[in-house]
């Protein structure tokens, strides 16, 4: 695949990201596109599918407008709702953005989120089996680490008010979730750890499809235990 168009922006922006520094408005919109557009670049997004949201320094929340692509997002374009869901600037919001504040109001730590119809955990999403409380055994350290576990939210369509329930009842003991038939929602302390998360879940649901077959060696309680509260 060719090297993202945008590829020393994203550098510049991950080489200068730090949890705790202050960033304005204008600096998180500008964030939202450019990680977008190479997320797009690299065949996490397709179309308009997916939806992004992040916490605004004022409380409130910007959000993708519906029906837009991650790849020609537009900063002063980008919708901004408070905790409601009532649409405040910019375009009209996706319609899952009820799912993400459901998300906000019961995860306190949560100030990203990034939804995704990726290859292969939707892949993953449409396998009969699954476990609800855990879609992915942990076998890699940095699956434990950045999401933990990925309970999956029985199928529902689209913009249905039952998924915002579904995750609102999830968000308080897990950091990531997977919608039957249709795809991952990740969060993240900032808009970039949960970027990292999701695609670090991707890489993880690519492995487990690959590996399907093959005598996996999970980690054990003890290991899993002992990567928990470590950094990424």
């Amino acid at each position: 695949m060719n090297e993202p168009a945008n590829q020393q922006v994203v550098t510049d922006i991950l080489s200068n990201h730090s949890p705790d520094a202050a960033m304005t408005e204008q600096q998180l919109r500008e964030q939202m596109v450019t990680l977008a557009l190479s997320m797009f670049e690299r065949g996490y997004a397709t179309g308009g599918a997916g939806n992004l949201s992040l916490k605004l320094p004022d409380g409130n929340f910007l959000a993708t407008p519906t029906g837009s692509s991650f790849g020609r997002l537009v900063a002063d374009r980008l919708s901004v709702v408070d905790i409601d869901g009532r649409h405040i600037s910019g375009d009209r919001p996706s319609k899952e953005v009820a799912f993400h504040l459901a998300i906000y109001k019961n995860r306190q730590e949560c100030n990203a989120i990034v939804h995704l119809h990726s290859t292969y955990l939707t892949a993953l999403s449409c396998l009969q089996g699954l476990d609800p409380d855990n879609a992915i055994a942990a076998f890699t350290p940095y699956y434990v680490m950045r999401v933990g576990k990925l309970p999956v939210v029985p199928y529902l369509r689209p913009g249905d008010p039952r998924i915002a329930e579904e995750l609102g009842k999830l968000a308080k003991d897990s950091r990531a979730y997977l919608l039957a038939n249709h795809g991952p929602v990740v969060t993240g302390s900032d808009f970039v750890d949960a970027v990292d998360n999701a695609e670090e879940l991707e890489e993880t649901a690519k492995l487990a499809l690959l590996l399907e077959d093959k005598a996996i060696r999970y980690l054990t309680d003890l290991e899993i235990e002992d990567l928990k509260g470590r950094g990424k």
